[in-house]
């Protein structure tokens, strides 16, 4: 321990013996000089989310709440549900033209106006969820999509994942590749341009859009979120058949859009809160996925989803289609090309090493769950 830090240690102990004494004697203690110097600020945050959907939703209430609670209700963000003040679709436009300070969006909603809108938020056949924490936090990912976002005046900070998403429901089963042709599909952004290639018709549709039009016919089939969202949507009642996994989406970032220049003039303090209730929020989401979902698959299976696997034929074409649209956006668009070559590099050490010991313990602790000795 050096001189310096015995003083500072010190200081402290000097300090809140001092403090602990004066609120022994009953004295009122000032708040601190941060706290009255701290300018009130209210923000307006457009969600492309329905209320409904507490989870993805409520990623964006989960931010709010902890920067409030922070900031001792200096600094409040007001979530407004897709459709309060734009479409769902619209959220991010509407943070990048000052209609509000914030979107709580996915980035690939914007890919029709700038495909490397959708390298932030997920790219088929890519990360899951722990990896693309890995990437963005400790490999610059987040660095590199704020460096694209910057030409459209926004900053952006991860705030949400989904984990692997499931790879929707189907009026009628998929049992190989030629199944695909001509499946008139709802599903977002850049998948779309991947699975065009195996046949597909894509279709962009809001969540609240995509059960009426399933139920007229007017698609085959949806992809969403997974289990628990789903479940509220009701999908099973008129597309029986599930399928797995979105392979289009292995580790969706949910994130927080804000406009630059209304970022740029928060005090740091304020700066620093939000990039940490962001960041705690990334995880809270993602962990209340992964505890509610299973509770969902299986009250789905139980009211008549017929889980199935995609085909090994579909998987793998997938894959291929993937691939061959990263080369043509990389020729069209320098800032897509950059960010997906800096993922490259990680993405092939992260399933390497995923190979190993994570891989084999989970699958060691599926056998149990199938042999039924887990419990319950």
């Amino acid at each position: 321990m050096t001189d310096k830090t015995r003083l500072d240690r010190r200081k402290f102990l000097t300090t809140a013996s001092v403090g602990g004494a004066a609120m022994a004697a009953g004295t009122t203690l000032a708040a601190p000089a941060i706290a009255q110097e701290m300018p009130t600020i209210n923000w307006r945050v457009a969600s492309s989310f329905p209320k409904s959907l507490e989870t993805i939703y409520g990623s964006g209430v989960d931010v709010s709440e902890r920067v409030a609670a922070a900031t001792d209700g200096k600094f409040t963000l007001q979530v407004f549900a897709a459709g309060e003040i734009v479409p769902g679709l619209q959220a991010i436009d509407a943070a990048t033209d000052g209609t509000v300070e914030a979107a709580n969006s996915v980035g690939y909603y914007s890919w029709g106006k700038d495909p490397a809108f959708a390298a932030g938020a997920d790219l088929p056949f890519t990360f899951n969820a722990r990896g693309k924490a890995a990437y963005n936090y400790h490999g610059g990912g987040i660095d590199a999509y704020n460096q694209f976002l910057a030409s459209h005046g926004l900053i952006c900070f991860p705030c949400g994942n989904t984990g692997v998403q499931m790879g929707g429901w189907y009026r009628r089963e998929v049992n190989s590749l030629a199944d695909m042709q001509g499946l008139k599909m709802r599903i977002s952004g850049l998948a779309g341009r991947v699975v065009e290639k195996l046949g597909v018709v894509p279709q962009q549709l809001a969540g609240g859009d995509i059960y009426p039009s399933l139920e007229r016919g007017t698609i085959d089939a949806a992809e969403w979120v997974g289990p628990y969202d789903d479940e509220k949507l009701g999908f099973q009642k008129v597309a029986p058949y599930y399928y797995y996994p979105g392979f289009w989406e292995g580790g969706p970032t949910v994130g927080m859009f804000f406009n630059m220049a209304k970022y740029n003039e928060l005090p740091e303090v304020y700066k620093a809160i939000l990039r940490t209730a962001c960041q705690a929020t990334d995880l809270n989401t993602l962990a209340e996925y992964d505890f509610k979902n299973p509770g969902a698959l299986k009250r789905l299976a139980q009211t008549g989803a017929q889980l199935r696997a995609f085909p090994e034929d579909v998987m793998q074409a997938g894959f291929d289609a993937s691939r061959q649209v990263y080369d043509e956006l990389s020729a069209e668009n320098a800032e897509f090309k950059r960010m997906w070559d800096a993922q490259k590099p990680f993405l092939s050490d992260w399933f390497l090493y995923s190979q190993t010991a994570e891989y084999t313990f989970d699958t060691m602790m599926m056998i149990q769950q199938r042999n039924g000795k887990l419990g319950a």
